[in-house]
């Protein structure tokens, strides 16, 4: 226990509950007597959680919005102190928590380099003396000069992510990391995490992605309104998780025929398309084409019709095999787009800027689940077909750009395709 990178006993947070109608201002306070001000109930956002971490492992914390995560993830890191329990945490801590918080826009890449550094605690000479590496990490260093007000949103959280990383921690804070940069940067991310696995680190990732979890990690823990519903072997944790919701979700999809898309295709209820329907996708269609050079841009339209409001849908696209392996896998959650409440017809987009897969067969599955992820609107799995071609077609899933050296000669760059 001694020697355990992070120790969780018996930790439990309260938070207040305000009226829906709390004043927002101090002249609507003031108006109605501060009757409003006043806190309506306390709550447990977290309750009775205990568990470890040893050096070397990673655990995921997986569960749906509103269960807890981002308050364990916060009370782990040492923002806030918790109502009752305790957290130990042995060795420096890297926090993933919010890529980018703690840039300032109007500043170049540079000067953001050492502002983030010397946050996460580094001196300013260490931070000088890992810029080149932190810049050649992110892959911007025509850019570093520039404004960050210039960077794409990718382009931000790349430099973001490479600064964390380059801090030597010993333990890892990790909120929803995959969501960084292109298929080719994602990967260089899974080695990096692998290192600091190898070298020891303790690592805590929240994610909204059971496959994402039962890949990563070594322990997987599901909370449930505050509370620890089951730890332990990932397969058998995201299983039980992914029943429950599965089965919500089946309970909700309304019998009815099955349907063809305007691409063709059958939508078959409970069999390749579930959902309570609240919600239908109507179109999907893959852009310029559903065939593909390894490596090229893929765009993916979603079009769809809501009846009734809904209020902060998820949408989602991941791209899978013909065995179900999930290959890529992205929501508008974890990217950080906050979507408007929705009613009629509409369309969201999704751009890859290049999809590094090896070639073969794939499925585009799309869906657009409730806000807290308790059951889907509407979810097509396995109908959009996409072919990638490519020189590798063998066991790799990811082929990006690459060359063989060999006796200190370099061989000609290999593109994808």
């Amino acid at each position: 226990m001694k020697n355990s990178g992070i120790i969780v006993e018996g930790l439990g947070k309260r938070f207040n509950r305000y009226s829906s109608e709390k004043p927002v201002t101090i002249m609507e306070a003031a108006l109605s007597g501060m009757r409003r001000m006043k806190p309506q109930a306390r709550f447990w956002a977290l309750r009775d959680v205990s568990f470890t971490i040893p050096p070397g492992q990673m655990l995921g914390v997986i569960g749906q919005n509103g269960a807890g995560k981002s308050t364990l993830l916060l009370l782990v890191g040492g923002i806030g102190s918790p109502d009752e329990g305790s957290v130990t945490v042995n060795g420096r801590i890297g926090g993933l928590l919010d890529l980018g918080a703690g840039f300032h826009t109007d500043l170049t890449g540079r000067e953001n380099v050492f502002v983030g550094g010397v946050v996460a605690g580094l001196t300013h000479r260490e931070v000088g003396r890992r810029f080149e590496a932190i810049v050649e990490f992110a892959e911007l260093g025509k850019f570093i000069d520039n404004p960050l007000r210039t960077y794409s949103t990718g382009m931000q959280m790349r430099l973001a992510f490479s600064v964390a990383v380059h801090t030597d921690p010993k333990v890892l804070l990790i909120d929803e990391f995959l969501s960084v940069g292109d298929m080719a940067f994602q990967a260089k991310c899974l080695k990096r995490i692998a290192e600091f696995k190898a070298a020891g680190c303790a690592i805590m990732l929240v994610s909204h992605s059971p496959a994402q979890v039962q890949q990563l990690c070594d322990r997987a823990l599901w909370l449930r309104e505050g509370r620890i519903v089951v730890c332990g072997d990932p397969k058998i944790v995201v299983g039980q998780y992914t029943a429950e919701m599965r089965s919500e979700t089946e309970r909700r999809t309304p019998a009815r025929p099955p349907q063809v898309t305007k691409g063709g295709s059958e939508l078959r209820v409970n069999d390749n398309r579930f959902g309570s329907m609240d919600v239908e996708i109507t179109d999907v269609r893959l852009l310029p084409v559903s065939e593909i050079q390894g490596g090229d841009r893929l765009d993916i339209e979603i079009e769809y019709v809501s009846p009734q409001p809904i209020a902060a849908p998820i949408f989602s696209v991941s791209i899978s095999r013909h065995d179900g392996k999930i290959c890529f896998d992205a929501n508008t959650e974890n990217m950080k787009l906050p979507m408007p409440r929705i009613q009629g017809k509409g369309c969201i987009k999704l751009h890859i800027d290049r999809l590094d897969l090896a070639g073969g067969q794939y499925f585009v599955n799309v869906g657009v689940y409730e806000q807290n992820w308790t059951y889907a609107y509407d979810f097509h799995w396995q109908v959009y077909s996409l072919l990638v071609r490519s020189l590798v077609n063998d066991k790799s899933i990811l082929w990006p750009p690459c060359r063989w050296e060999i006796g200190g000669l370099q061989m000609p760059f290999l593109e994808p395709h």
